[in-house]
């Protein structure tokens, strides 16, 4: 059941992606165009001299339209307060900004970098390694060995599903 539901919910995902990404801006920009020209500019006597046809006014618009909405998506993440604000609110909703990532990072690059600081903190006290120390090397060199040669650690979605 938690499988297909994890499922449903991919599909969702992928659907919204598809829709908000991609599909939606085109059948917006077409339905703009063509609701204003044909309700708008073809029942106006002054607009319809400026824009005598379909054509024209979708070049004009593309040509006028598509510079002017890059500028403001442009401004949009270079200028303003409005992207950071919220990418802050994303890291606030995400947890994996405060926890490791399972996979890799939990599970060789930061059991490294533990190893390392102790390590250090032996070599500083001039103590020898002890065997669990070792054993806790070697067993990071081969979880780093499997992830050079392109396999996973920890466990990932696909291992949890089989």
């Amino acid at each position: 059941m938690l499988q297909i539901r994890n499922f449903l919910f991919r599909l969702w995902f992928y659907y919204r992606q598809g829709w908000g990404t991609y599909f939606s801006t085109i059948v917006a920009a077409a339905n703009t165009l063509i609701v204003t020209y044909y309700l708008a500019i073809e029942k106006s006597e002054v607009l319809r001299e400026a824009f005598p046809s379909f054509t024209l006014f979708g070049l004009m618009v593309i040509g006028v339209g598509l510079p002017l909405l890059i500028s403001v998506g442009y401004v949009h993440y270079k200028k303003s307060p409005a992207f950071s604000t919220e990418v802050d609110i994303n890291v606030e909703a995400n947890p994996y900004m405060y926890k490791l990532v399972p996979g890799w990072m939990k599970n060789a690059q930061f059991p490294v970098y533990l190893l390392m600081l102790n390590m250090m903190i032996k070599m500083s006290k001039n103590e020898k390694m002890s065997s669990e120390d070792i054993e806790m090397m070697t067993a990071i060199q081969k979880d780093l060995k499997h992830l050079i040669d392109g396999g996973s650690v920890g466990k990932t979605a696909k291992s949890t599903k089989e």
